[in-house]
């Protein structure tokens, strides 16, 4: 197997995030998309960014199917094998389109998840949250009002990872005294933003 340049590398993960906004590309072919069912699931068919890296490859693959039966429609950013890719560019690929408005959450797994809480959290409009359990989760959304979730493969197990992403989308954000706390977030990050 012959190694890819690094620049063969860039432009390969190019395509990939261009393919997935839909810019001067066409769109993901029927199989990246897992469309929501007729049944009565959560998603109402909401929009859920999902990647991965190789470490989270085989989770990434299992909350496909799990999210696409609770009524979501999953955008899938890849990766789409367990061999070895950067974290960042997937992590990028899916806060991007929850950024641009192109997905309504998103959910990114690494082999910890905290590489992508970092990478996510670059991008403007996003809050990224690292959850590990359903208490994490549960205040991510509701005091944090995080619209990016990441994922530790190497840290829990298919069934928890479920779980915690099941609570994490379903919670709503509070409101209340927790609005003027994600008003600051958001004005810390306007500080680095140019007009």
């Amino acid at each position: 197997m012959t190694a890819l340049s690094e620049s063969d590398i860039r432009a390969i993960v190019e395509r990939v995030v261009k393919r997935t906004l839909g810019e001067s590309q066409p769109p993901p072919a029927p199989s990246a998309i897992a469309h929501p069912s007729d049944g009565g699931g959560l998603g109402g068919g909401q929009s859920i960014a999902l990647g991965a890296d190789h470490g989270g490859y085989p989770l990434k693959e299992i909350l496909k199917t799990h999210l696409a039966s609770l009524n979501y429609s999953v955008i899938d950013c890849g990766t789409n094998s367990t061999d070895a890719v950067d974290y960042p560019d997937f992590a990028y690929a899916v806060a991007r389109l929850v950024s641009e408005g192109k997905a309504w959450r998103g959910i990114v797994v690494d082999g910890a998840g905290i590489g992508s809480a970092m990478v996510a959290n670059k991008v403007p409009r996003v809050r990224a949250a690292l959850c590990y359990d359903h208490a994490t989760a549960m205040n991510s959304r509701e005091h944090n009002d995080a619209n990016v979730l990441t994922l530790g493969a190497g840290l829990i197990g298919a069934n928890l990872a479920k779980q915690i992403a099941e609570v994490w989308l379903k919670t709503e954000f509070g409101g209340g005294r927790h609005a003027k706390r994600v008003d600051k977030i958001v004005e810390v990050e306007k500080r680095f933003l140019k007009d």
